[in-house]
């Protein structure tokens, strides 16, 4: 909540330097990208400490964030708590985000453990044949749509650099989410499905706030990282999102130590 607040007052006061670039390469060129390969998918899992059914799901991200081209979140979702546990990572944006999707998809599905891989399908979080299935298909659909991000900190500012559409690849509107994450975290559950349980969790995203809107032209965006800190968050991530709910075109990690 801290973070969503200050990026608010941050960006309401106009402080965020929107400046349209002629290309990526308006970015110093003595930085390297911010991933060491591109980003071929990003995987959402939908879990909560309440769901005995989860931890394998929590498991296998962990496998899942190891590929360095993936990825890998975790968005604890908050509709478990009743079952006798308050997660302790839940936030209710993320079952929003979750009933965005399903609305977007109109399918209505919205269950834990539940993956969303790039924005577009949604498969069981603990099925690694169906993650996998679902990356290479959804990785083969976006192909040209996809917009490169380079994403770093110099300084006390955090900078990120998107490209344009492909030509013959319009895109009306995406949003450009901004997420602090803490990497790991390790809660010993003593009520509730999962009691007597010590789950670990990988990539945990602690805040996702949108910072603004891409309309298909390259752009640089530059917060300052004294804006988005928290003791317990080490990286940050930005996506590139058709409308709010949509398939994801553009993603970056960069670190905040």
């Amino acid at each position: 909540m801290r973070v969503r607040r200050l990026l608010l007052t941050f960006l309401s006061a106009g402080a965020a330097a929107f400046l349209t670039a002629s290309s990526l390469s308006s970015a110093p060129a003595n930085l390297e990208p911010s991933q060491p390969a591109p980003i071929r998918a990003v995987v959402e899992l939908f879990t909560s400490q309440g769901c005995s059914s989860c931890p394998p799901a929590d498991t296998l991200l962990k496998t899942l964030a190891d590929d360095p081209s993936i990825m890998a979140l975790t968005l604890p979702v908050d509709y478990w708590n009743y079952l006798g546990w308050k997660d302790t990572f839940a936030s209710s944006r993320n079952s929003d985000r979750q009933r965005s999707y399903a609305k977007v998809r109109g399918d209505g599905s919205i269950y834990t453990p539940q993956v969303v891989v790039n924005g577009i399908q949604h498969v069981n979080g603990a099925s690694k044949a169906e993650i996998e299935n679902a990356i290479g298909a959804t990785s083969k659909s976006l192909g040209p749509d996809r917009i490169p991000v380079r994403f770093w900190q110099e300084n006390n500012t955090l900078n990120i650099a998107t490209g344009g559409a492909q030509p013959g690849h319009p895109v009306e509107e995406a949003t450009i989410w901004f997420g602090v994450v803490q990497t790991s975290g390790t809660v010993d559950v003593t009520q509730g499905e999962n009691k007597g349980k010590s789950l670990t969790y990988t990539n945990i995203v602690r805040e996702l706030t949108p910072i603004g809107l891409w309309k298909g032209q390259p752009m640089q965006i530059q917060i300052p990282r004294g804006a988005v800190m928290l003791a317990e968050t080490q990286k940050s991530v930005v996506l590139i999102q058709e409308g709010r709910a949509g398939p994801i075109i553009g993603a970056a990690w960069a670190g905040l130590w």
